[in-house]
């Protein structure tokens, strides 16, 4: 949506292999962009006024996997919009040259050895004396607004909005947290939460943020489109298996597979579950014709080609699938071929290369007609969102039995919010999140989370 871009330094934001989307950002949103874009140029690092500290900041720090840092990035970005704050990555060297720069003739990585809070920054014990919750049980925001003449500690606060949070810091989710830090110049947040669908139903930003966004369930497409383009590293990767394996084919089924608990859950009980999922409740991946010896022609034309996406930390699945279409005939004589860029084993974190293949496969994912994701991934949200596909969920197995249904369609291509704010902000009573307004619903992989839906 950037109109400035030179397109050497970033070819993928003119190439493209997604569908274009029939969701149009609305205007209000593509003004906020260009109004962003304009402060990011004036304040970002290297500028006069990020050395003279003129501007308010939020800086992102990362956490988990790369699913869970791009959700948080696109949240706390949207924060930056919602608050006219200059959004910064601190960048560790497993990110670098994943993502094209978003903004133009800018940046908006964290120069750390030029970043005025080098001691806070680092210094554990001070972040937590540092942080939203423990200045809200003290009383003392007002003082913490006012101290700047007493050092450079009372000009930032630590926000802690991950899945583990701490120091009550759910009051950054209440208008009183946020009127508390509105004048703070520095905000450094932790997060690896999709906390974006909390700004709807902030009095705060309520009416703001649905003016943004009118039709509820693009927030992350459009966000997620505008800020992460892969660089010309990453590109690479990515051309050259689309344009090998998925370019010609008339479908694009994508599977993206990820076991969290592999010690007690067995390969074939997962195997089950997906063929079960997308074949027996649903007709996603093409059916086999068993009636028919191995060597038997088609009973189709075979005019129909299908690409099968098969993306996993392990290999195993997509050998499984791979051998099922090779040795058996399709009913309606489909032509298929079954994929998988890589297989890691496990999850590799502090890896830049491994980090790079994921981001490959995310938006390999992306370009596919249909998907079916795992319940409680952050990588599959990303690649639903920016691919502007309502994925089918498999349900999450914690044994030997295969779920029953296998899988569920899901509410919208929007991410879950793993852990959504539970109490109420003037009463701290109990609040159902999923329950407070329309268009927030309980996720279907995850009963407590809630994701915006239209």
């Amino acid at each position: 949506m950037s109109p400035e871009a030179d397109e050497p330094s970033c070819l993928s934001r003119h190439q493209s292999y997604r569908k274009h989307s029939p969701h149009k950002p609305s205007s209000y949103l593509i003004s906020k962009l260009r109004k962003y874009e304009d402060l990011h140029r004036q304040c970002g690092p290297g500028t006069k006024s990020y050395k003279r500290e003129y501007c308010k900041y939020v800086i992102w720090l990362p956490a988990n996997g790369l699913g869970n840092r791009m959700i948080s990035i696109a949240s706390t970005f949207l924060f930056a919009l919602l608050t006219e704050r200059v959004l910064l990555l601190h960048q560790r060297p497993d990110m670098e040259d994943l993502f094209c720069e978003p903004f133009p003739n800018s940046s908006w990585v964290l120069p750390v050895d030029k970043f005025p809070l080098q001691k806070e920054f680092w210094d554990e014990k001070d972040r937590h004396s540092h942080s939203i919750g423990s200045l809200m049980q003290k009383g003392n925001s007002s003082a913490a607004r006012n101290e700047s003449s007493r050092g450079q500690a009372s000009s930032y606060l630590f926000v802690n909005v991950n899945h583990g949070r701490y120091d009550g810091d759910n009051v950054f989710y209440c208008d009183r947290g946020q009127a508390s830090i509105e004048k703070i110049p520095w905000l450094i947040m932790l997060s690896d939460q999709y906390y974006a669908p909390a700004f709807f139903v902030m009095k705060r930003f309520e009416k703001e943020v649905i003016k943004m966004f009118p039709e509820k369930q693009t927030v992350f497409h459009h966000l997620g489109r505008y800020l992460f383009h892969p660089s010309n590293q990453a590109w690479g990767l990515i051309k050259r298996f689309y344009r090998a394996y998925l370019e010609k084919a008339d479908q694009r089924i994508g599977l993206q597979i990820r076991v969290f608990n592999p010690k007690t859950v067995p390969f074939q009980t997962v195997m089950d579950q997906i063929l079960k999922c997308s074949s027996k409740e649903n007709n996603i991946l093409p059916k086999l014709d068993d009636a028919k010896p191995v060597g038997t022609s088609q009973s189709g034309n075979g005019t129909s080609s299908k690409a099968i996406l098969a993306v996993s930390l392990y290999s195993e699945y997509y050998e499984h699938i791979k051998n099922m279409y090779w040795t058996k005939p399709t009913v309606e004589g489909d032509v298929i071929g079954v994929y998988q860029p890589s297989h890691e084993e496990y999850q590799k974190f502090g890896d830049n290369m491994h980090n790079m293949k994921a981001w490959a496969e995310i938006s390999l994912l992306s370009t596919c007609d249909v998907l079916v994701t795992s319940a409680w991934s952050t990588f599959g949200y990303v690649a639903q969102g920016l691919g502007g596909l309502k994925p089918w969920i498999l349900h999450k197995a914690n044994d030997q039995n295969v779920p029953n249904p296998a899988c569920v369609e899901d509410l919208s291509m929007e991410p879950c919010f793993h852990f959504p704010p539970t109490c109420d902000c003037d009463t701290d009573e109990k609040v159902d999140a999923g329950a407070l307004v329309p268009y927030l619903r309980h996720c279907k992989d995850l009963n407590w989370g809630v994701k915006l839906v239209e």
